[in-house]
C-alpha cells in the first residue's frame, strides 16, 4: 500500500528530474557547450565549470526520472541550483525580468531539499543492496 507522501515524492521527483534534464539539454542543444562556457565566464565562473553543471543536470535528471540514488542526486543538484540563484540574484524577484529573476532557481533549491528529505517515492528503480547491509536491516526489523 502506497501513501500520499510516496505519490507526492514521485511527482516531485519527476518534475525535478524533467526540469534538470531539460536545462542540461538546453545548454547543449540550444546554447551549445562553447556558448555555455562563455556565459559562465561572463558571470564570473570558470569556464570549465559549465561542463560539470551540464553533466550534473543531464545525469541528475536521468537518475531522478528513473528513481535511482534520489537523495544523493537531489543533494548533488544543490550547488548547481544555488549557483543559478546567485547568477540571477541581481535581476530582481520575478523570472520574467530581464535576464531572469531569482525566484525560480530559489524555488528549485527548496524542491531539491524537499526531494532529498522525502526520498524517491513510488515507481523508483531499486538498486541491489549489498548482502551485509541487507542482513543488518533484516536484523533491525526482526530482533
Amino acid at each position: 500500500m502506497h501513501t500520499n507522501s510516496e505519490t507526492a515524492a514521485f511527482i516531485l521527483r519527476v518534475a525535478l528530474g524533467a526540469m534538470s534534464l531539460a536545462h542540461g539539454l538546453l545548454k547543449i542543444l540550444v546554447f551549445t557547450l562553447p556558448g555555455t562556457v562563455a556565459f559562465f565566464e561572463q558571470v564570473g565562473f570558470p569556464g570549465w565549470t559549465a561542463y560539470l553543471v551540464v553533466g550534473v543536470e543531464v545525469i541528475g535528471g536521468v537518475l531522478l526520472l528513473a528513481g535511482v540514488a534520489v537523495r544523493q542526486t537531489a543533494i548533488a543538484l544543490l550547488p548547481v541550483l544555488l549557483g543559478a540563484t546567485w547568477v540571477h540574484l541581481g535581476n530582481g524577484w520575478v523570472f520574467s525580468n530581464a535576464n531572469g529573476g531569482w525566484e525560480y532557481p530559489a524555488y528549485l533549491v527548496i524542491a531539491a531539499v524537499a526531494q532529498a528529505m522525502l526520498g524517491p517515492g513510488r515507481f523508483a528503480l531499486k538498486m541491489p543492496m549489498p548482502a551485509a547491509r541487507s542482513r543488518l536491516q533484516e536484523q533491525e526489523m526482526n530482533p
